[in-house]
């Protein structure tokens, strides 16, 4: 069994807590972060409910040179970016700086700030645009901005999948940590909580119209009419097992063990969805059977189609209620690019702590066969995590993380 990268630092910005500690206290007590729009007026939309970030103020966070050129999804991953630097106990500036990557993923980039420019072209004239729109609302614009900030000059790129990008942006970076590089800062914040990353959003009509945020997002659930959007992720810290432990790594979350990635068959082939071989190729790919998966963060659409597509695949997987699922999202709302690598996060505190998080509101119908972690956490033995990621055009991915020690 090959041992991969490891874990060493965690960086989370979510809509029910700011930071590692703040975030898991509010899901282990099931503490949704989820409400009616306030950065914008939603009343004319027919989805008003988002997951949104409360209390973050850049200022406190970072240099005032910083904030003209940055999109709040930028700031908020700068931010992320620190923290698990911190909590890796990583000085860039005391490590080569070719040693260090930034893989990131983004779903839209900097829409806030893209439509802030695009309302003074249109009212002002373009000597109005800001010079900074030339790269602040770019997809690659995290990645660019922490490399600079920290001075990681090392293997860096964006990937984009939609929701499955955050861990196909993990899988990018663990393949330059085996491939040489120490370590690579990698992840997703997404925020598009604007006008216009709203009409976006919506034009996929998988967005919830629900306006209770207690009956809104339910996947794996009879009443189940689509999700909440929401801001944030979570970035973390991968490195080379061995670099990790000569440089007195602080602590070890755990392991990125293995990574799956499909595309769905053109509709109307007749082929079947590519979830179940992404899920397949990552237990492969780690090493690992479905006997040894302890719990599967599910992508947990609450569109009633893709609700029985992954619901089918796992069943057929594991078999009937043959793995504890859950998801944490209904607590944040879908992040997009953000997501994932938060359900990584959680995975691997769980696989700490020894605690499933919860799905709150749901009440799973009997029909999904899922053994759906509902109501209140549940305590287990959690060394094998599985995490599974949809984005729309078809797009799956699937990693397996697992304690280092064993």
């Amino acid at each position: 069994m090959n041992r991969g990268p490891v874990v060493t630092g965690l960086g989370i910005a979510s809509p029910n807590g700011l930071g590692l500690d703040d975030y898991w206290k509010a899901t282990l007590d099931g503490r949704s972060g989820i409400g009616r729009v306030t950065h914008f007026d939603p009343s004319s939309y027919p989805a008003q409910l988002a997951g949104e970030i409360e209390g973050f103020v850049a200022e406190d966070y970072l240099q005032a040179r910083l904030l003209p050129q940055t999109d709040r999804m930028t700031r908020l991953a700068l931010v992320a970016a620190d923290w698990a630097l911190a909590d890796a106990g990583v000085v860039p500036a005391e490590l080569p700086e070719f040693d260090m990557g930034v893989i990131t993923a983004s779903a839209s980039g900097g829409f806030e700030f893209g439509q802030n420019e695009l309302r003074a072209l249109w009212s002002m004239g373009g000597r109005y645009v800001s010079a900074y729109q030339s790269f602040a609302w770019f997809y690659a614009v995290n990645s660019g901005q922490i490399s600079i900030r920290n001075g990681m000059r090392g293997p860096s790129s964006v990937v984009v999948s939609d929701q499955a990008g955050g861990l196909d942006a993990l899988a990018q970076a663990r393949r330059q940590v085996r491939k040489g590089t120490p370590l690579v800062l990698t992840g997703a914040v997404d925020a598009a909580i604007c006008p216009w990353g709203w009409v976006a959003q919506l034009a996929s009509d998988r967005l919830t119209v629900n306006r209770d945020p207690q009956r809104a997002y339910l996947p794996f659930d009879d009443g189940a009419s689509g999700f909440v959007p929401g801001e944030g992720g979570a970035l973390l810290m991968l490195e080379d097992a061995a670099h990790a432990r000569a440089r007195g790594a602080d602590r070890i979350y755990g392991e990125l063990a293995g990574h799956g990635a499909t595309m769905d068959p053109a509709p109307g082939s007749g082929r079947p969805p590519g979830l179940r071989r992404a899920v397949e190729l990552a237990l492969a790919d780690a090493g690992v059977t479905p006997a040894d998966i302890d719990v599967v963060f599910a992508d947990a659409a609450a569109v009633p189609e893709l609700d029985r597509i992954e619901a089918e695949v796992l069943t057929g997987v594991f078999g009937p209620r043959g793995v504890p699922v859950t998801a944490p999202k209904t607590m944040t709302g879908r992040l997009y690019s953000g997501a994932a690598p938060l359900d990584v996060a959680a995975a691997l505190l769980s696989i700490r702590d020894g605690v499933i998080p919860p799905t709150v509101h749901t009440e799973p119908a009997e029909r999904y066969g899922l053994d759906l972690v509902v109501g209140a956490p549940r305590e287990a033995a959690v060394r094998t995590a599985l995490v599974i990621a949809r984005g729309y055009g078809g797009f799956n991915s699937a990693v397996v993380v697992r304690s280092a020690t064993r």
